[in-house]
């Protein structure tokens, strides 16, 4: 197997606008770079994790910075599925031996079955970090009352909470939240949410600013987020929504007065964003500009540790196929090796096709930038009958919640 490098890239350097900003504090932990990984279904595996990590850790590019310094959370894990050790959620809550804190994001709908997962990390040290996601808007979650839903009903939104930090909190382990504005405009939790869990003892919340309804589409509201930074006060609130750029983190802190970043459709195809963000939070004007020749190795590189991660080389290309897009946004590539790159089953195969374009390439800046991945539309929001008439849970939402992480495979 040919191994490929990932320093050695070009940078370009951009005006700096605003002052170095401390590190990230989550309980015991200090994130040099107040940035945060968002968990993605299928993206934030051990693989990818170790990729935005390794870039520019020979301090040669983005001047000097490193992505080592931010936080990766892993993919989202039901809570149920690891109390009951599926082999996917076993395999997903593993870490390489060098990341540090090894952060753990679960999806629970029912404070018991949270505490049992929590304890199981704790007592065989698995996790130095734990993130609740009270943020999935995907319908077969919020129809029965989980993810973005969830926040609704104030008491089992503290109960989960709550279970999760009292079993964490032995081991000093921090618990943070993840959370939407609400359900849609007519029906927003994150204010009420982020004080319950302030006051059950999180150690950090974050908000993605938009509702359930929005999904990923139109702009998200940072207002929400300036909101919520003063609404909260003893813990450090980070923000999530349309951060495409270094320049866009800057922004955002500087418009909401968040305490740091959490990252998720900008870094698609660009492992090197950490890197860029560690540089402009340190006040470097530098940013990484890659050749396609430098893309083109990383997107090798990638493909080779989701062979190690999947233990298969054909399971790693079935699955490299889809960042191939987003790697390639902004260079010029046939539709022809475009399609061809799609269809790869092979090292051999992915190399033959690399080989066809013309990788001296330089970076080509705006068409290169700017947001990738699915927006779609807004939409209603499928919830069980009857879950807005009260913010109590009654007997037969109870129920409904305790089904609802049948419904989600392991990391999505």
């Amino acid at each position: 197997m040919t191994t490929t490098t990932l320093t050695d890239v070009r940078s370009q350097t951009v005006p700096a606008a605003h002052p170095v900003l401390p590190p990230l504090r989550i309980g015991r932990h200090s994130i040099q770079s107040p940035v945060v990984l968002a968990p993605m279904a299928g993206i934030t595996n051990r693989a990818f994790r170790r990729l935005c990590r390794q870039y520019g850790d020979a301090g040669s590019t983005a001047g000097g910075a490193s992505g080592a310094t931010s936080l990766y959370v892993s993919e989202m894990i039901t809570s149920r599925a690891l109390v009951e050790r599926t082999p996917v959620s076993m395999r997903l809550i593993e870490h390489d031996p060098d990341e540090s804190p090894r952060s753990i994001q679960l999806y629970a709908t029912d404070p018991t079955t949270v505490a049992a997962a929590v304890r199981m990390l704790m007592e065989e040290d698995r996790a130095n970090h734990i993130d609740l996601n009270f943020g999935c808007p995907v319908p077969k979650v919020t129809r029965k009352g989980g993810g973005s839903a969830l926040p609704w009903k104030t008491n089992l939104f503290r109960g989960i909470v709550g279970a999760a930090v009292r079993e964490a909190t032995p081991y000093d382990v921090p618990v943070t939240v993840k959370m939407r504005r609400g359900i849609d405009e007519e029906h927003l939790t994150f204010l009420e949410a982020g004080r319950i869990a302030e006051g059950e003892g999180a150690a950090a919340v974050a908000l993605h600013a938009r509702t359930a309804a929005q999904a990923y589409s139109g702009q998200a509201d940072w207002s929400a987020i300036r909101d919520l930074k003063t609404a909260v006060t003893s813990i450090p609130v980070l923000g999530n929504g349309d951060i495409w750029s270094a320049e866009d983190a800057l922004r955002m802190v500087h418009e909401t007065g968040c305490d740091g970043v959490v990252v998720g459709r900008g870094c698609l195809g660009r492992p090197w964003l950490f890197t860029d963000l560690a540089a402009a939070f340190a006040g470097s004007p530098q940013r990484v500009r890659p050749t396609l020749r430098q893309v083109a190795a990383t997107l090798r590189r990638h493909t080779e540790y989701l062979a190690e991660f999947h233990g298969s080389e054909l399971k790693a290309c079935r699955d490299i196929r889809k960042h191939i897009a987003w790697y390639l946004k902004g260079f010029r590539a046939g539709s022809h090796v475009r399609s061809g790159l799609g269809l790869v089953d092979s090292f051999a195969a992915l190399d033959d096709l690399i080989a066809t374009l013309d990788l001296d390439q330089p970076w080509p800046g705006e068409p290169a930038e700017g947001p990738r991945g699915r927006a779609g539309s807004s939409r209603h929001v499928v919830l069980p009958e009857g879950w807005l008439d009260s913010r109590e849970l009654n007997a037969d939402h109870a129920r409904a919640v305790r089904e609802a992480e049948l419904s989600v495979v392991d990391g999505g």
